[in-house]
């Protein structure tokens, strides 16, 4: 697709009513994100997630899955402290989860870790930029690599992500201009999201784009619905109708 100058296009999903309506819907690749720590448990940052988590959360997604390629995270502290550990985390993610491939945020600080797993023939897709797994070095969510170092940092990390045989990578949350560059730099594609446009895919959070969570709102965001005022009106309603015995009528019944 990268070689077609065909967009890809990405979206999250962790349950299978989901996934369902996203490969309905014609996106490329579905994300199971350990983002579930967020939008489906309710924790302030992705760190709180296990591999037994997003396993269950993988398996839900690839039986509502006809057509995308699914991609699923693995959490803190599966893949960092050595590759042994990483591979093994990897292989249940496949064997276990049923995912197509995984995603691991970092460059040359997992080095050994990508190896190893790419090495075992499982598909891995990095992650650089805004990596939310190391929001506590990081201190904030604001947008990386703004500096020269931290942008010549990332470029080379982007190119040993390739050599390394990862197959895509998801840049997040840098400037346009460094993920053009990175972009034309590498042959493997590359996922935006709040990278800009000249990236070779982006993806989105899907409780985000359909608008069901409302007090997330960053620049790279686009809504597509508002889901959220939709849900809350409709329980609304319903709340009304039964209160006032208006449902179920008559024909709503046996």
């Amino acid at each position: 697709m990268k070689f077609d100058k065909e967009k890809i296009t990405m979206l999250t999903a962790y349950d299978y009513t989901t996934a369902k309506m996203v490969d309905a819907g014609g996106v490329d690749s579905i994300l199971i994100g350990d983002s579930a720590a967020n939008v489906m448990a309710g924790f302030e940052t992705t760190l709180p997630i296990t591999l037994d988590q997003m396993i269950y959360h993988t398996q839900c997604v690839v039986r509502g899955v006809e057509r995308a390629l699914i991609v699923a995270d693995l959490p803190f502290g599966t893949y960092q402290s050595n590759s042994e550990k990483a591979l093994e985390s990897a292989v249940r993610m496949m064997k276990e989860g049923g995912a197509h491939a995984v995603k691991i945020e970092g460059g040359v600080e997992i080095e050994d870790s990508i190896r190893k797993i790419v090495n075992a023939g499982i598909p891995v897709m990095g992650h650089l930029g805004l990596t939310p797994q190391s929001i506590y070095k990081f201190g904030t969510y604001k947008v990386r690599a703004k500096e020269d170092a931290e942008a010549e940092k990332l470029l080379s990390d982007a190119k040993l992500l390739e050599e390394l045989g990862c197959f895509a990578l998801v840049l997040e949350k840098i400037p346009a201009e460094l993920a053009k560059k990175v972009s034309e730099s590498i042959s493997i594609p590359t996922i935006g999201i709040g990278a800009g446009a000249d990236c070779d895919g982006q993806v989105l959070v899907y409780h985000d784009m359909v608008g069901m969570n409302q007090g997330f709102s960053p620049k790279f965001l686009r809504r597509y619905l508002d889901l959220y005022t939709e849900i809350t009106g409709a329980v609304s309603q319903y709340v009304k109708d039964v209160k006032t015995a208006d449902f179920p009528n008559q024909t709503e019944s046996y």
